[in-house]
């Protein structure tokens, strides 16, 4: 076996969770564990997930209990950890099979990196790759080998089902319990322990449907810029610096506010954030688009999707 813990906190995943487990069960390297907790669901998760386990060829692990919150299901989750290196996954997404091997093989290639990571595909509901974070380099997935911190300060950090942690720098912080975002701290407080290690290939799925805690986005920025004010000595960057980055964060977010086609709120965080767009062009083009009806958009999302189905429809998810 290897020294990779697994873990996935499941919480009202019942259609998906199955799924999610077996792309573990079925990664060419196994893991030492794979530990689930479920967080109180309501649904019919915990048999779901018993089901699956049931025929796991190596140690495994159900604890049901009431609710307390993702980020204290993470804490919990990591504390049964006592390997090398730790990987968790949302009880919605995916790994490809070669994730856990391939990121192992990243981090025995850089020694002091805290974590590795990289790409990820996007699904829907019903299991269809929708998009790729590779077609997002020129927005917001252009990733760094290296100091994560100028991204970070940018209010962008890595896809959590594309994440494989080292564990001797994660003891070294925790979850924030009281945060509804639960990552982004964490890499914060991880960048100034050390580097992100990145790797390009696609080896992580990433759903999204309609209870995403991630479709809430003024939530997400809400918690984006707290976490960077609480932890501004570990940005390094100054505070005239900081509130130029806030300001482009802002004017991000109002972009992917109107790419889901809240036009109201996009229009109204953008024009307070107007400053914090890359260019003029990049600006006019925002004021472009909230012209454009959604049903046009709607049709180019379709194409696209249609594309990914026809690039990917043997592409092994499960």
């Amino acid at each position: 076996m290897s020294d990779v813990f697994t873990f996935v906190p499941s919480y009202n995943h019942a259609p998906f969770v199955e799924r999610c487990l077996k792309s573990i069960i079925k990664q060419t390297l196994k893991p030492s564990k794979l530990l689930v907790i479920d967080d109180g669901s309501k649904d019919d998760s915990p048999r779901a997930v018993e089901k699956v386990l049931n025929d796991c060829p190596f140690d495994s692990e159900l604890i049901v209990r009431e609710n307390r919150g993702l980020c204290a299901t993470l804490n919990e989750g990591f504390s049964h950890c006592d390997t090398e290196f730790f990987a968790y996954l949302g009880s919605d997404d995916l790994w490809l099979p070669e994730f856990l091997a391939e990121r192992a093989k990243l981090l025995e290639k850089y020694k002091t990196a805290v974590l590795g990571y990289g790409h990820a595909f996007f699904i829907n509901e019903t299991d269809e790759i929708i998009n790729c974070s590779v077609d997002y380099k020129e927005l917001w997935a252009d990733y760094p080998n290296g100091d994560a911190r100028p991204m970070l300060v940018q209010g962008l950090a890595p896809i959590s089902s594309t994440v494989f942690y080292r564990r001797k720098f994660l003891e070294k912080v925790r979850w924030n319990e009281t945060s509804r975002l639960e990552d982004y701290e964490m890499y914060l407080k991880l960048a100034a322990l050390g580097d992100f290690a990145f790797d390009e290939q696609v080896l992580s799925v990433w759903r999204h449907h309609s209870y995403n805690t991630s479709k809430d986005l003024l939530l997400m920025l809400k918690e984006v810029l707290e976490a960077q004010r609480r932890n501004f000595n570990l940005l390094g960057v100054s505070e005239n610096e900081l509130s130029r980055a806030q300001t482009a964060t802002k004017f991000h977010y109002a972009r992917d506010l109107l790419r889901h086609g809240n036009k109201m709120q996009a229009w109204n965080l953008a024009r307070e954030n107007w400053r914090g767009a890359n260019s003029n062009f990049e600006l006019a083009k925002f004021l472009v688009r909230l012209g454009v009806p959604m049903s046009i958009v709607e049709a180019k999302r379709k194409l696209k999707k249609n594309n990914y189905s026809r690039r990917f429809e043997k592409l092994e998810i499960e």
